[in-house]
Protein backbone atom coordinates (compact mmCIF):
# COMPACT_ATOMS: atom_id res chain seq x y z
CA UNK A 1 0.00 0.00 0.00
CA UNK A 2 1.47 3.15 -1.04
CA UNK A 3 1.40 6.27 0.29
CA UNK A 4 -1.18 7.90 -2.20
CA UNK A 5 -3.52 4.98 -2.44
CA UNK A 6 -3.24 4.79 1.58
CA UNK A 7 -4.43 8.37 1.59
CA UNK A 8 -7.18 7.89 -0.43
CA UNK A 9 -8.72 4.53 1.30
CA UNK A 10 -8.80 6.81 4.58
CA UNK A 11 -10.70 9.33 3.45
CA UNK A 12 -12.82 6.91 1.71
CA UNK A 13 -13.47 5.35 5.29
CA UNK A 14 -14.37 8.70 6.84
CA UNK A 15 -16.85 9.19 3.85
CA UNK A 16 -18.37 6.29 4.87
CA UNK A 17 -18.25 7.37 8.40
CA UNK A 18 -19.80 10.55 7.92
CA UNK A 19 -22.79 8.85 5.89
CA UNK A 20 -23.69 6.55 8.43
CA UNK A 21 -23.55 8.76 11.02
CA UNK A 22 -25.46 11.16 8.66
CA UNK A 23 -28.17 8.86 8.80
CA UNK A 24 -28.84 8.39 12.03
CA UNK A 25 -26.87 4.88 11.92
CA UNK A 26 -24.23 5.59 14.67
CA UNK A 27 -25.72 7.16 17.87
CA UNK A 28 -23.07 8.81 20.09
CA UNK A 29 -19.43 7.00 19.62
CA UNK A 30 -21.04 4.07 18.81
CA UNK A 31 -19.92 2.21 15.79
CA UNK A 32 -16.73 1.26 14.15
CA UNK A 33 -15.93 0.98 10.24
CA UNK A 34 -12.64 -1.14 8.74
CA UNK A 35 -11.16 -1.84 5.44
CA UNK A 36 -8.59 -4.61 4.23
CA UNK A 37 -6.24 -4.05 1.65
CA UNK A 38 -3.97 -7.08 1.81
CA UNK A 39 -2.73 -7.59 4.85
CA UNK A 40 -2.97 -4.66 6.45
CA UNK A 41 -6.32 -3.18 8.38
CA UNK A 42 -7.40 -0.13 8.73
CA UNK A 43 -9.56 0.66 11.46
CA UNK A 44 -11.75 3.55 13.22
CA UNK A 45 -9.76 4.13 16.50
CA UNK A 46 -11.39 3.77 20.02
CA UNK A 47 -13.12 6.53 21.72
CA UNK A 48 -14.29 8.24 18.36
CA UNK A 49 -17.72 9.00 16.82
CA UNK A 50 -18.00 8.48 12.80
CA UNK A 51 -18.96 12.17 12.71
CA UNK A 52 -16.14 13.43 13.70
CA UNK A 53 -13.42 10.73 12.92
CA UNK A 54 -10.45 12.13 10.34
CA UNK A 55 -8.27 10.06 8.13
CA UNK A 56 -5.52 10.73 9.99
CA UNK A 57 -6.99 8.91 13.18
CA UNK A 58 -7.37 5.59 11.33
CA UNK A 59 -5.45 3.49 13.31
CA UNK A 60 -3.04 0.54 11.09
CA UNK A 61 -3.06 -2.83 11.91
CA UNK A 62 -1.62 -6.14 10.52
CA UNK A 63 -4.25 -8.47 9.43
CA UNK A 64 -3.41 -10.89 12.27
CA UNK A 65 -3.95 -8.01 14.68
CA UNK A 66 -0.65 -8.61 16.28
CA UNK A 67 1.50 -5.51 14.69
CA UNK A 68 0.50 -2.00 14.63
CA UNK A 69 1.23 0.12 12.01
CA UNK A 70 0.12 3.45 13.82
CA UNK A 71 0.37 5.63 16.83
CA UNK A 72 -3.74 5.44 16.89
CA UNK A 73 -5.40 2.90 19.04
CA UNK A 74 -7.65 0.63 17.14
CA UNK A 75 -11.24 0.23 18.12
CA UNK A 76 -12.03 -2.05 21.31
CA UNK A 77 -14.49 -3.73 18.64
CA UNK A 78 -10.77 -5.02 16.21
CA UNK A 79 -11.49 -8.74 17.87
CA UNK A 80 -14.86 -8.50 15.79
CA UNK A 81 -13.35 -7.69 12.60
CA UNK A 82 -10.69 -9.60 12.68
CA UNK A 83 -12.68 -12.35 12.99
CA UNK A 84 -14.70 -11.96 10.00
CA UNK A 85 -11.80 -11.39 7.96
CA UNK A 86 -10.66 -14.44 9.32
CA UNK A 87 -13.71 -16.29 8.37
CA UNK A 88 -14.39 -14.64 4.86
CA UNK A 89 -11.49 -14.18 2.55
CA UNK A 90 -13.16 -12.10 -0.02
CA UNK A 91 -14.49 -9.73 2.33
CA UNK A 92 -12.68 -5.98 2.23
CA UNK A 93 -14.81 -3.91 4.51
CA UNK A 94 -16.77 -4.85 7.14
CA UNK A 95 -19.35 -2.33 9.38
CA UNK A 96 -20.41 -2.50 12.88
CA UNK A 97 -23.25 -0.21 14.11
CA UNK A 98 -25.79 0.24 17.12
CA UNK A 99 -28.11 1.46 14.67
CA UNK A 100 -31.92 1.64 16.76
CA UNK A 101 -33.88 -0.55 14.88
CA UNK A 102 -31.10 -3.30 14.02
CA UNK A 103 -29.59 -3.13 17.92
CA UNK A 104 -33.56 -3.37 19.24
CA UNK A 105 -34.36 -6.74 17.10
CA UNK A 106 -31.05 -7.88 18.77
CA UNK A 107 -32.70 -7.39 21.85
CA UNK A 108 -35.22 -9.80 21.19
CA UNK A 109 -34.58 -13.78 21.69
CA UNK A 110 -33.78 -15.99 18.28
CA UNK A 111 -35.73 -18.21 16.69
CA UNK A 112 -35.57 -22.39 16.93
CA UNK A 113 -32.86 -21.79 14.62
CA UNK A 114 -30.84 -19.32 16.61
CA UNK A 115 -31.66 -16.79 13.70
CA UNK A 116 -33.14 -13.31 14.48
CA UNK A 117 -36.56 -12.27 14.54
CA UNK A 118 -36.11 -10.76 10.95
CA UNK A 119 -38.97 -12.47 8.54
CA UNK A 120 -39.23 -12.47 5.08
CA UNK A 121 -41.51 -9.60 4.62
CA UNK A 122 -39.79 -8.77 1.24
CA UNK A 123 -37.41 -9.60 -1.56
CA UNK A 124 -34.45 -7.81 -1.17
CA UNK A 125 -34.46 -8.76 2.51
CA UNK A 126 -33.91 -11.86 1.42
CA UNK A 127 -32.10 -11.22 -1.31
CA UNK A 128 -29.40 -9.40 0.23
CA UNK A 129 -29.19 -10.26 3.83
CA UNK A 130 -30.09 -14.04 3.73
CA UNK A 131 -30.47 -15.61 7.38
CA UNK A 132 -29.03 -13.58 9.96
CA UNK A 133 -28.32 -15.02 13.03
CA UNK A 134 -28.00 -13.91 16.30
CA UNK A 135 -24.47 -14.21 18.20
CA UNK A 136 -24.50 -14.77 21.99
CA UNK A 137 -24.29 -12.13 24.49
CA UNK A 138 -20.71 -11.08 25.27
CA UNK A 139 -18.90 -8.16 27.12
CA UNK A 140 -18.37 -5.45 24.01
CA UNK A 141 -14.77 -5.73 23.16
CA UNK A 142 -13.84 -9.29 24.94
CA UNK A 143 -12.35 -11.85 22.86
CA UNK A 144 -15.23 -13.80 23.77
CA UNK A 145 -17.75 -11.39 21.60
CA UNK A 146 -15.02 -12.00 18.54
CA UNK A 147 -15.14 -16.30 19.15
CA UNK A 148 -18.79 -15.90 18.97
CA UNK A 149 -18.80 -13.75 15.59
CA UNK A 150 -16.00 -15.94 14.38
CA UNK A 151 -17.97 -18.96 14.48
CA UNK A 152 -21.01 -17.93 12.71
CA UNK A 153 -18.80 -15.61 10.25
CA UNK A 154 -18.06 -18.14 7.42
CA UNK A 155 -21.63 -18.89 6.44
CA UNK A 156 -23.43 -15.39 7.65
CA UNK A 157 -21.82 -12.15 5.94
CA UNK A 158 -24.78 -10.26 8.36
CA UNK A 159 -24.83 -11.02 11.87
CA UNK A 160 -26.66 -9.16 14.84
CA UNK A 161 -24.97 -9.34 18.27
CA UNK A 162 -27.20 -10.20 21.32
CA UNK A 163 -28.43 -7.19 22.82
CA UNK A 164 -25.54 -5.09 21.29
CA UNK A 165 -25.56 -4.18 17.57
CA UNK A 166 -24.92 -5.44 14.57
CA UNK A 167 -21.76 -6.41 11.97
CA UNK A 168 -21.73 -6.69 8.32
CA UNK A 169 -19.30 -7.99 5.40
CA UNK A 170 -18.71 -6.60 1.97
CA UNK A 171 -16.32 -6.96 -0.72
CA UNK A 172 -16.17 -3.64 -0.85
CA UNK A 173 -16.75 -0.73 1.49
CA UNK A 174 -19.72 0.77 -0.57
CA UNK A 175 -21.07 -3.02 -0.47
CA UNK A 176 -20.91 -2.89 3.36
CA UNK A 177 -22.59 0.06 3.76
CA UNK A 178 -25.40 -0.38 1.73
CA UNK A 179 -25.83 -3.61 3.95
CA UNK A 180 -25.95 -1.79 7.43
CA UNK A 181 -28.44 0.53 5.67
CA UNK A 182 -30.67 -2.63 4.46
CA UNK A 183 -30.63 -4.24 7.90
CA UNK A 184 -31.95 -1.05 9.50
CA UNK A 185 -34.10 -0.80 7.21
CA UNK A 186 -35.41 -4.48 7.54
CA UNK A 187 -35.48 -4.51 11.04
CA UNK A 188 -37.29 -0.92 10.98
CA UNK A 189 -40.33 -3.00 9.25
CA UNK A 190 -40.00 -6.31 11.15
CA UNK A 191 -40.67 -4.11 14.55
CA UNK A 192 -43.49 -1.58 12.52
CA UNK A 193 -45.24 -5.03 11.52
CA UNK A 194 -44.50 -7.38 14.86
CA UNK A 195 -47.72 -6.65 16.44
CA UNK A 196 -50.00 -5.78 13.35
CA UNK A 197 -51.53 -8.39 10.69
CA UNK A 198 -48.82 -9.02 8.22
CA UNK A 199 -47.86 -10.97 4.58
CA UNK A 200 -44.90 -12.35 4.45
CA UNK A 201 -42.77 -14.27 1.61
CA UNK A 202 -44.03 -17.99 1.59
CA UNK A 203 -41.48 -20.53 2.08
CA UNK A 204 -41.41 -20.59 -1.64
CA UNK A 205 -41.34 -17.59 -2.47
CA UNK A 206 -38.31 -17.04 -0.32
CA UNK A 207 -36.30 -20.13 -1.51
CA UNK A 208 -36.46 -18.93 -5.08
CA UNK A 209 -34.91 -15.54 -3.99
CA UNK A 210 -32.32 -17.29 -2.13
Amino acid sequence: MNDNSLTEIRERVVAACRHLAAAGLSPGSSGNVSVRVGDQVLITPTGSALRRVQAEDLAQVTVDGLTSKSAAKPSKELPVHLAVYRQRPETTAVVHLHSPYATACACLPPDERGLAQLPPLTPYRVMRLGDVPLAPYARPGSSELGDGVERLADRHHVILLANHGSVVAGTSLDAAVELAEELETAAQLSLLLRDLPHVRLTPAQAAALR
